[in-house]
């Protein structure tokens, strides 16, 4: 296996294997994480069957491509399946045949269907013929593994983990693929002959994330800024429409979910429901909150609590990397990434997106924080102040009794805290336990991107995490 990091899913794999009863395993998680390589890697492509739905296409040919994959597998029948009825009759038969290919070690018949979602075409009989094959069939398999995956979440949920039907509490294991973090992302530019330093890591995730479909596309031959310029700004590169691709290939009618993400765009912490609503167009009511849980489900926003009202709802904030940095320049002005970079606006840009490469990576923060085990909410805060007010990027708001004023500090060399930017901090305290009155320490923690040099102000600062300690 040529797999990095993805330990959870492994685990859950291998449990499935080593299960003395059937398997329903479900994968899912936002376009281009790499569920489908996961599982293809983690079996070394040898299954008992595997097929793929086809994109756009309607029932016909979605037969004809899995009648195809049952060729492979030693159906000898010919004709395309008349219904998927038939389609599932002559797939329990491959795998009920003596010559079945059986995992290694394990033993079990595995079974990996990708792209489940778009099988589902109008007026298809693929959902009822999918229930009844494992229903009537498969449910009954002590040494059955069925893996289901796509990409379309919203059909993933609704269909077989939210079902009310056929798939109501069937689904033994589901598993939601997650882009990397720093130091995953570190592990595949060392695997794949990419020199790039600890800041060009860094500002890698804050234009691409960890999405590794993204990271493969990257030329170990050139620098972080021409492969930029390459891939998003050049109208000819492989993610220049990118953004306009992405939601309409998780989500049937996107519509709703393109307005929802670019308004919480327009606010840095977030939007809460009511200001989401009067300021999206989108109506209130049911169709809005399954936008927003599948947006969650994908990893596309986060949801939190603010201490200092959360009896008024929750806040709704835009947290992945590539989407943020698609809004931030999809106005046509900057030609070339070149040109930007170095530039006032650049170091602007590179402040906000360390913010939330630091809200990627709240574990490795409370790890080198020594809280890894205690529980704690994390959430923006801005004060109701317009004279001498603060706003505060995250706090981490811990159950033993100590809030984490959490500063996020984005520098080409170690940070240094200046007279007047120790003034701010305490008046960002100050302010904040007037307004909030906590009733729990306050502890002024500094997250840093190049390092810390402390100097006659530092005493205003408790805790330091330093580059390093978000690449755990």
């Amino acid at each position: 296996m040529n797999i990095i990091g993805r330990e959870r899913e492994k685990d859950i794999i291998a449990k499935c294997l080593e299960s003395k009863k059937p398997e329903f395993l479900v994968v899912y998680g936002r376009r281009r994480v790499g569920k489908t390589y996961l599982i293809r890697e983690y079996f070394n492509e040898k299954f008992s069957f595997y097929t793929t739905g086809i994109p756009d296409q309607k029932t016909r040919s979605q037969l004809k491509a899995f009648n195809e994959s049952l060729s492979n597998y030693g159906d000898d029948t010919g004709r395309v399946p008349k219904d998927w009825f038939e389609a599932f009759r002559r797939l329990r038969k491959i795998l009920e045949s003596k010559e079945v290919y059986r995992d290694a070690i394990s033993g079990k018949r595995v079974v990996f269907i990708d792209e489940v979602p778009w099988m589902d075409t109008a007026r298809s009989d693929f959902k009822s013929a999918f229930d009844f094959f494992w229903n009537s069939w498969g449910s009954a398999q002590e040494d059955l593994l069925l893996i289901v995956c796509g990409s379309a979440t919203s059909w993933i949920i609704l269909n077989i983990l939210n079902d009310k039907g056929g798939f109501h509490n069937r689904v033994t294991k589901q598993m939601r693929i997650n882009p990397f973090n720093l130091n995953e992302c570190k592990q595949f530019y060392i695997d794949n002959g990419i020199n790039f330093s600890r800041d060009q890591i860094i500002e890698s995730y804050m234009i691409f994330g960890g999405i590794p479909y993204y990271l493969n596309l990257l030329d170990s031959r050139l620098s972080l800024t021409q492969n930029v310029d390459n891939l998003i700004f050049d109208e000819r590169g492989d993610l220049h429409y990118e953004y306009d691709q992405l939601f309409g290939s998780l989500f049937k009618r996107p519509d709703n979910h393109i307005k929802i993400i670019e308004t919480i765009a327009s606010q840095k912490r977030g939007l809460q429901r009511t200001d989401l609503v009067s300021q999206s167009g989108v109506p209130d009511g049911e169709g809005l909150t399954k936008a927003i849980r599948e947006l969650e489900q994908c990893g596309f926003i986060r949801q939190y609590k603010n201490i200092a009202n959360a009896q008024n709802g929750c806040f709704y904030q835009l947290i992945d990397p590539f989407v943020l940095f698609c809004l931030y320049f999809r106005n046509g002005k900057i030609k070339s990434w070149q040109s930007f970079i170095k530039s006032p606006d650049y170091y602007a840009w590179r402040g906000n997106a360390f913010e939330t490469v630091c809200l990627e990576h709240i574990p490795q923060i409370k790890l080198a924080l020594g809280i890894s085990g205690i529980e704690s909410s994390e959430y923006s805060w801005k004060s109701k102040k317009k004279k001498g007010g603060a706003q505060i990027d995250l706090l981490i708001d811990r159950r033993d009794d100590v809030i984490n004023l959490c500063e996020m500090k984005c520098t080409d060399k170690p940070y240094e805290v200046k007279a007047e930017y120790r003034e701010n901090l305490i008046n960002k305290i100050t302010v904040f336990t007037e307004e909030v009155n906590p009733k729990k320490s306050v502890h002024v923690t500094l997250v840093t991107s190049n390092g810390y040099k402390r100097n006659e102000y530092s005493d205003v600062i408790q805790n330091v995490v330093e580059p390093d300690d978000l690449f755990k």
